[in-house]
């Protein structure tokens, strides 16, 4: 019998993991993922706002690359953000979990295993063995969101990282380049300086549709690197993907109890504007933590799931402004306002953490250039 049963070795079963490690030491955790690896082919960045008072611990073993700050590049303007910001990926996150597991006479990794029923206090494998715990949480990936034909839109990318024949020189991030052609909807590149000589460079898109054409996109990332100066000798990885972002209602997790708990982006604990997960996947595990505690999990489940619902109502908000107030070449209009506010407003909205003041200053105030006043009057399209 184990206190927590985890399905799911992806960035959000991890933090969980670590989470218990670092604050529930003597808990009977299972972690059970059907690749032989943790973390599958990502990198995930977040910013030094994302982490709540208990989270340092939790997210320190996994870092990988650390900077102390960002920039933003528009038409009309750049910026320098001095915040700092981090990335993990699937690999030091594999080896975070690891070590964590080793160090911990309770803590299981059953990596190479396939889950065939999740159920509320049961999990069955593949290999016929019956896990049973006092709480499953199902965090089994992206591609079990349900995203219904016209409630949607899409953030697409492609991103290779390049070995490079001379050093870059880069010491910051390039959070967001949107002096780009302007295709398929808001586009934009994002260069992670990962070495002297390696970076990671991602072509992105807030796209309309889900079409993903991972050959154009990957020449025209070698496209933009030649015009960065950027030599490349090897492609050393590539990664990709296609997520939704709701334009109507983001998706109602399950009372606690009724199920197993499902997490990460299947049970939509997302950033409905920017797909990014990093934060809300740590309230998920420190979620857990206090789950093991004292109080009602029931109560403090509910209380996670409306803050949630409250700050993802807004976001919402921003999806139907941007996508439908505005045609798809001038979607960056609307970043590039956003990155005039105040730094503190970024970061909250980042960490999806808004304040009544930072959702007036992202609503109020002269609009973005290119906005269809008739669309936003009628509820149509621009």
């Amino acid at each position: 019998m184990y206190d927590v049963v985890i399905v799911g070795g992806g960035l959000q079963g991890c933090l969980i993991v670590l989470a218990l490690a670092a604050h529930r030491p003597e808990a009977r955790v299972a972690l059970v993922e059907r690749d032989a690896r943790l973390g599958g082919n990502h990198t995930w960045c977040f910013h030094a706002g994302d982490l709540g008072p208990a989270d340092a611990p939790i997210v320190a073993p996994a870092i990988a690359h650390r900077w102390d700050g960002y920039v933003v590049a528009f038409p009309e303007h750049g910026r320098t953000i001095d915040s700092a910001y981090a990335a993990v990926t699937s690999e030091s996150i594999d080896v975070a979990v690891r070590a964590a597991v080793a160090t911990r006479r309770t803590f299981e990794l059953l990596a190479g295993t396939t889950a065939v029923e999740v159920e509320r206090d049961r999990v069955e494998l593949a290999d016929g063995r019956v896990l049973h715990a006092s709480l499953v949480i199902d965090a089994r990936g992206p591609e079990r969101y349900t995203a219904a034909a016209g409630t949607h839109a899409y953030q697409k990318f492609v991103g290779l990282e390049l070995e490079l024949a001379r050093p870059h020189g880069l010491t910051r991030p390039m959070l967001m380049d949107a002096r780009v052609e302007q295709v398929d909807g808001f586009r934009f590149v994002y260069v992670l300086p990962l070495s002297p000589t390696r970076v990671l460079v991602e072509d992105t898109y807030y796209a309309d549709g889900p079409t993903l054409d991972r050959v154009q996109i990957a020449d025209a990332v070698r496209a933009y690197a030649a015009d960065q100066g950027f030599e490349i000798a090897a492609v050393v990885r590539e990664e990709h993907g296609v997520l939704p972002l709701p334009l109507e209602a983001a998706p109602a997790p399950p009372r606690f109890g009724d199920g197993p708990l499902v997490a990460g982006y299947a049970g939509g604990w997302f950033h409905p504007t920017t797909g990014y997960s990093f934060p809300i996947a740590l309230r998920i595990a420190g979620f857990v933590v206090g789950a093991l505690g004292e109080g009602d999990p029931a109560i403090a489940w509910a209380a996670v799931v409306a803050e949630h619902r409250k700050q993802a109502a807004f976001a919402l908000q921003l999806n139907r402004m941007m996508f439908r107030w505005f045609t798809p070449t001038r979607r960056h209009h609307v970043l590039a306002r956003f990155y005039r506010l105040p730094a503190e407003t970024i970061a909250r909205f980042y960490a999806l953490a808004t304040t009544r003041l930072d959702r007036m200053r992202v609503l109020f105030g002269r609009p973005p250039r290119g906005m269809s006043w008739r669309a936003a009057l009628t509820g149509g399209r621009a």
